[in-house]
């Protein structure tokens, strides 16, 4: 049985461009990529600053930990990036009330204020990046990635 499940396996090959984590992988790098060349030079700011302040400023009061989660950014990213954005006072850290061991991030005024400046320019590049599709395809590459997350799930 072993050597049958070899030779079946040496007879199937991975095409990375057919194989769909590898292409959604590389096109979200790409535009990550891109996105960060203008965040950077409009607003000094990396995509995982602005990805942890978009979180918070829509979201608010979350613990580092619910960041990372909500960005799927390792604990390593989030901290140091939380770090830099307390340093440029985008951030506020609070103790939270009901449980003292754990602290609370959130934006201060000015990471509300850059939070207001970045965001119609994040709508805008999305609005450019999907002008090449109509009303109906856009529905369906939401309900495709509806489906993705609902195949995440099923994964060991």
């Amino acid at each position: 049985m072993a050597v049958k499940a070899q030779k079946m396996n040496a007879d199937v090959s991975l095409v990375l461009e057919d194989f769909i984590p590898y292409r959604l992988s590389v096109l979200s790098n790409r535009i990550s990529a891109r996105i960060a060349e203008l965040y950077q030079a409009e607003f000094d700011l990396s995509v995982t600053e602005w990805r942890i302040i978009a979180v918070l400023g829509h979201f608010h009061a979350l613990s580092a930990n619910e960041v990372a989660a909500r960005t799927a950014m390792d604990k390593v990213t989030v901290s140091r990036t939380v770090a830099r954005l307390l340093e440029r006072k985008l951030l506020k850290r609070r103790i939270d009330p009901v449980d003292r061991r754990k602290s609370v991030l959130d934006l201060s005024a000015s990471g509300a204020r850059m939070h207001a400046r970045v965001a119609p320019l994040a709508l805008q590049l999305e609005a450019r990046l999907l002008s090449g599709f109509n009303a109906r395809e856009h529905e369906t590459l939401e309900a495709l990635f509806d489906k993705l997350e609902v195949g995440l799930e099923s994964l060991p």
